[in-house]
């Protein structure tokens, strides 16, 4: 998935990013708004992890998106 689709969709995605990393708080997730390396840096302080593994974690996260994660909230159904 293209990072900038991700970021560009933060506040869609942002419920998926907090099942995936249980441990970062609403404020942290508002605040990283999609930026690959604050997200990075929140998550080697908040699980202890070496950045490596924080950048594949993101990596495998944002493999898994798809389009019924940037969904429009007042799309119409065809």
């Amino acid at each position: 998935m293209n990072w900038d689709r991700i970021q560009g969709n933060w506040k869609q995605v942002v419920g998926k990013a907090k099942v995936q990393w249980g441990k970062l708080t609403d404020d942290e997730l508002n605040l990283i708004s999609g930026k690959r390396e604050q997200l990075a840096g929140k998550i080697q302080e908040r699980y202890g992890v070496a950045k490596e593994v924080a950048d594949t974690q993101i990596s495998d996260w944002a493999s898994k998106a798809d389009d019924s994660w940037f969904a429009t909230a007042g799309k119409k159904p065809q």
